[in-house]
């Protein structure tokens, strides 16, 4: 049986702290047809370093800070899934 995936698409600026629990919450969840894009927005709090570190999730990373919505349509472009779930 097919689930549908969905696509988690996560904006940050200088959010390490809520990416970390972010990141647990989902590794801890039980629906697992996921697929993580995190749109950095130029952060230089080590984000970009430690989101780096994981291979399930793709990074978009622009130079400076583009604002919320130009983000999230960057991020919901680069998706793939049946759904979209912005966080």
């Amino acid at each position: 049986m097919r689930r549908d995936l969905v696509s988690l698409i996560i904006p940050n600026f200088n959010g390490i702290d809520l990416v970390e629990s972010l990141f647990q919450s989902i590794i801890n969840q039980s629906y697992k047809d996921v697929e993580i894009i995190v749109v950095d927005n130029g952060s230089n709090d080590g984000s970009i370093e430690y989101i780096g570190k994981f291979q399930n999730v793709r990074l978009i990373a622009n130079k400076r800070n583009l604002g919320f919505a130009k983000a999230i349509n960057s991020g919901i472009k680069q998706s793939k899934g049946d759904f979209v779930f912005l966080t």
